[in-house]
């Protein structure tokens, strides 16, 4: 099966950008070649646009507060288990002391560096970072891997408590999901709401299909259509046949 997350909200819109971003940029800090690293820098300056849009910290503290109050009222229910319970107060509870603990700006470690606000500048222009434009950062790209490794980490420790943070809503979210089968005849279904607060939706489908669900949702209606994954065509061809599918309701 392959599935397709579709955020309802402009806030878990943000948290999923993120979580991609960060995987992205681990993804790359942990290979070796310059052109990975490079790849990894342009995604930390991805990561310090994207979060500075929202006042994450503050919505990430008051989210972890609130799960952490409701778990709580869970002990001593039969039906938990008291270890994993613990687990996850343990993790909010530290993930919650660490984003008190940073202070400042998000990302203004990286704004107030000179050298690499001057390589930001330069990749928005079209082959910009060539080593004629910044000799210092072609400089930088021949040191060694080790070495170019351990200064993104350092650049990025000030951003892991939001992606800790990230990581624990997140999670919570997806354990939250109220799964349903249906069918969409034709290619097309269509659900009215019936007034239940949905933060993110789970599109679940074989992954032999040769169409991807599009989605338009609202505290009204759920509208799902199946189109062709890739087309020749300018318009994408909607199915025209039935397609069995799963849609997970995702709600903190």
């Amino acid at each position: 099966m392959t599935s397709y997350e579709f955020p309802i909200n402009e806030r878990i819109r943000i948290l999923l950008r993120l979580e991609d971003l960060y995987y992205r940029a681990e993804h790359f800090i942990q290979n070796d070649h310059p052109l990975d690293h490079h790849s990894a820098l342009l995604v930390l300056f991805e990561i310090m646009d994207v979060a500075t849009r929202a006042d994450l910290k503050s919505d990430l503290l008051q989210e972890l507060e609130r799960q952490r109050q409701s778990l709580e009222a869970l002990r001593d229910n039969p039906q938990i288990s008291e270890a994993a319970l613990e687990h996850v107060l343990s993790e909010i509870e530290l993930t919650h002391a660490k984003l008190l603990e940073s202070t400042g700006k998000f990302g203004q470690h990286l704004r107030e560096n000179e050298w690499l606000m001057s390589i930001k500048q330069r990749v928005n222009i079209p082959g910009g970072v060539c080593e004629f434009d910044l000799p210092s950062y072609h400089y930088w790209q021949q040191q060694s891997a080790e070495a170019r490794r351990a200064q993104l980490g350092h650049w990025m420790a000030p951003m892991m408590p939001i992606k800790l943070g990230i990581d624990i809503v997140l999670r919570l979210l997806r354990d939250s999901a109220k799964v349903h089968r249906y069918t969409a005849k034709q290619g097309v279904f269509q659900q009215t709401a019936g007034g239940k607060t949905v933060q993110l939706l789970k599109i679940s489908v074989p992954s032999d299909l040769p169409y991807v669900p599009e989605l338009s949702a609202n505290k009204y209606a759920i509208n799902i259509r199946f189109v062709s994954a890739v087309s020749n065509s300018d318009r994408p061809k909607v199915c025209e046949s039935d397609v069995d599918f799963s849609l997970a309701f995702c709600n903190l």
